[in-house]
């Protein structure tokens, strides 16, 4: 269906229509309700050649990818984020853009993308503790958002993020009350802001409860399940070994399980283990009771969030900076119990 077939079923111009469909003030909201409904109906789709050509925008989202963090690619936990984002790019009309950059040569990449008319705003993921894209964008003015955020920049900026340190705080917490002292942390690379504020709520956990962690039980990797089964195998080496494993990844979970269970160890009564991101549509921790105890958070919701804030920013570039904190659930599952004897010491 064109933008001619759904004016003559509405009985309205082709103006008003598009109009509607394109979020001008001057249309009622009743008639903007009325002719949403209709379009979704009967699957109507505005044109978005068509519809740049009108504003002067692109209608295109761009998602760039440092050569460092190719792997993101691959990674289930980007691939829910897009997912969520692209739901939302497809209801506003907008198509999405991958594109990669070099690391000596970020900036050059963002200005061309903008210089050339080829994006209208652009989504930043995985920055880290000191991240020079957030300060490159600002400096050039233009629309984007952030999924995370970077402690050591000061300037303001867009952001969506969920609150990793309350989550890891909470999750700690959880397992010294089940009586655990010897308590792992199975981290993400710690120049990433999240991995840096997960360590941070770990840490204070401990200082909450009067208690000093052992840094042998703290590991910093990429998140792969291989990571997770390799560390600890050698932390189930110790002469003290740890009696709960708290993971910032699901995916480095399952290599904690694999290597319980090559240990003739039972997780949950032997190990306990706490895994994070454990709402992933491919990779679901199990059904009526969930395997993993695990701090919750959608990434697919936090991808549609991210995009409404980038579009609204896209739309109106002088409002004020807006952020969204996202709080984790601590969701029980069977990957948890009581510490081995009740070891309090």
């Amino acid at each position: 269906m064109n933008l001619k077939q759904l004016s003559e079923i509405l009985g309205l111009s082709q103006t008003t229509v598009s109009r509607a469909l394109n979020g001008y003030p001057e249309v009622s909201e009743d008639t903007r309700t009325r002719v949403q409904a209709a379009a979704h109906k009967h699957g109507y789709r505005p044109n978005s050649r068509a519809k740049g050509l009108a504003t002067g925008r692109s209608m295109v989202i761009g998602h760039v990818i440092p050569s460092s963090s190719q792997h993101e690619m691959v990674n289930p936990i980007f691939g829910d984020f897009v997912a969520g984002a692209v739901k939302k790019y497809s209801e506003n009309g907008y198509d999405l853009m991958f594109t990669s950059a070099d690391d000596t040569s970020i900036e050059r990449a963002y200005r061309s993308l903008f210089q050339r008319g080829a994006v209208d705003g652009v989504v930043l993921q995985g920055p880290k503790v000191n991240e020079p894209r957030i300060e490159v964008l600002n400096r050039m003015g233009v629309p984007f958002i952030v999924h995370g955020r970077s402690t050591g920049v000061d300037v303001p900026y867009d952001w969506v993020d969920v609150n990793n340190k309350s989550s890891f705080l909470r999750a700690t917490r959880f397992l010294i009350d089940l009586g655990h002292r010897r308590i792992a942390l199975i981290n993400g690379l710690e120049d990433m802001d999240f991995a840096q504020r997960r360590r941070d709520g770990y840490l204070e956990a401990f200082g909450q409860a009067g208690l000093s962690p052992d840094t042998n039980l703290m590991r910093s990797a990429e998140m792969t399940e291989v990571y997770g089964h390799h560390e600890t195998q050698k932390m189930l080496c110790l002469d003290d070994p740890p009696t709960a494993i708290l993971c910032s990844s699901m995916i480095s979970a399952i290599g904690v399980r694999r290597a319980l269970s090559e240990n003739g160890l039972e997780m949950g009564a032997d190990v306990s283990v706490i895994a994070h991101d454990d709402d992933l549509s491919y990779l679901k921790n199990g059904q009526d009771v969930p395997i993993f105890t695990a701090t919750r958070s959608s990434v697919r919701q936090a991808g549609e969030i991210a995009a409404d804030m980038l579009i609204k920013r896209i739309k109106a570039p002088d409002d004020p900076v807006k952020t969204r904190l996202l709080e984790a659930e601590l969701v029980v599952g069977r990957s948890t119990g009581p510490a081995p004897n009740r070891l309090l010491s």
